[in-house]
């Protein structure tokens, strides 16, 4: 791979971030709109989510089947994704039919009919994902567990909303929210692969300097949380567990030591917890640690799931694991294998188009610094053992803790007491 990453601005001021590779076959383009749950009115909850199904029903120049019909027939995909803090559209195809995923992403974004008959059809697919979220306890428990670290912050509203909000929602409700938002300068491009990026530029400008004057929505940083345990049922048969702390925003100084971190605990199947939860005591099928961001919080997390009579064995041993690294400390080594297996990720996600242009659009929403894939290994090589243990000594405390459990739940787990841990 041959990555170049340059930033340019439009004449209306949207930046244009791109990430050449000559020697790729694909090319990809992305529009970030600065919105997401985090910037709605509580009354509106899922409408950013919403909007970015619709926008898919019907453009000024194509209906969803020829949208379809063009980007398959160009060898590509067409999909959108809706956070917490943006919504994105993209298109990927390979590199001889490149102006097709332009010409697509360009109209879903800025000639959405938005039409009536459209919101109300769509409203039934989106309700149907919002049941089907529920029937997943694996994805659930990340929107459980961020709900109630952030709770009372509008980092806490996920990205789907209530069923009830999102079922009164209509084309007037989505048609002032895209005027107000859909626009300068809310939008970031970006554009990756075998692409030109003057050429990128250029799409850029012509497609979307018309959408000018929009509202950017401010933004406040969370308070720390203190500590909290949460129980929601349902009726899966295994409990479903996320156990963790409010963690730097992506500009700190120790952020790529906490990612190490975050590693040593729980990537892989040599990481500690692995290691002490699965393999020595069975307690569970899988367990993993990540740390997730936002562009001013972040959070470091472990998920796992059991059987009930499993569960609290498996929070006691986490939380032992937690203490014992932070009192001992790193193995001889340790870190070093924990780096390659982060750098190993990275550089396999570096070859893939959809990656790439994820990785620099994430990048630029959450701080608005790209980085190159160099830039990414160089700031993992230099993180030291005592950074890590510095990450550890700031982040894992009993006063910030935060367990969200979802799951049938016997009574011991219902009325579990987060000061009896060992942390």
């Amino acid at each position: 791979m041959s990555e170049e990453i340059s930033e340019s601005k439009t004449p209306a001021g949207i930046p244009v971030l791109t990430g050449q590779d000559r020697n790729s076959r694909s090319a990809g383009y992305m529009v970030a709109v600065r919105t997401g749950s985090r910037d709605e009115d509580p009354a509106v909850g899922g409408i950013s989510h919403l909007l970015e199904h619709v926008v898919f029903r019907a453009t000024k120049k194509y209906s969803s089947y020829q949208m379809a019909k063009e980007m398959e027939g160009a060898g590509g995909e067409l999909n959108a994704f809706t956070g917490r803090e943006t919504t994105a559209f993209y298109g990927i195809t390979i590199r001889e039919t490149a102006d097709v995923a332009r010409e697509m992403v360009a109209d879903i974004v800025a000639n959405p009919l938005i039409e009536k008959n459209d919101v109300e059809l769509e409203k039934k697919i989106v309700l149907q994902e919002l049941s089907m979220i529920e029937s997943e306890p694996d994805s659930y428990i990340h929107d459980l567990f961020a709900n109630n670290l952030w709770r009372g912050h509008p980092l806490s509203q996920d990205e789907g909303g209530s069923p009830d909000i999102v079922g009164r929602l209509d084309d007037k409700d989505l048609k002032g929210y895209y005027e107000e938002r859909y626009g300068a300068p809310n939008l970031s491009v970006f554009a990756v692969g075998s692409m030109d990026p003057e050429e990128a530029v250029a799409w850029a400008s012509e497609s979307f300097d018309g959408m000018v004057g929009k509202l950017r929505r401010e933004r406040s940083a969370p308070p720390v949380p203190k500590a909290g345990y949460f129980f929601k049922k349902n009726r899966s048969e295994h409990c479903h567990v996320a156990i963790g702390f409010p963690a730097y925003a992506p500009g700190h100084a120790l952020r790529t030591a906490s990612v190490l971190l975050g590693g040593v605990l729980g990537s892989g199947t040599s990481s500690r917890l692995f290691q002490e939860v699965r393999e020595k005591r069975a307690l569970v099928y899988s367990v993993h640690t990540m740390l997730d961001q936002s562009s001013d919080a972040g959070a470091l997390c472990t998920f796992l799931s059991s059987t009930d009579e499993n569960t609290l064995e498996s929070v006691e041993t986490v939380a032992k694991t937690f203490s014992v690294f932070r009192k001992e400390g790193l193995e001889k080594g340790e870190l070093e294998r924990t780096k390659r297996l982060i750098k190993g990720a990275l550089v396999r996600a570096a070859e893939s188009t959809e990656r790439r242009m994820y990785m620099l659009a994430r990048d630029y929403m959450l701080d608005g610094r790209p980085r190159t894939l160099a830039e990414r290994l160089e700031a993992i090589d230099a993180v030291r053992d005592e950074d890590v243990m510095k990450a550890a000594g700031e982040l894992m405390h009993a006063d910030t803790l935060n367990i969200t459990v979802l799951g049938k739940g016997n009574r011991g787990i219902r009325k579990f007491d987060l000061s009896g841990l060992d942390l």
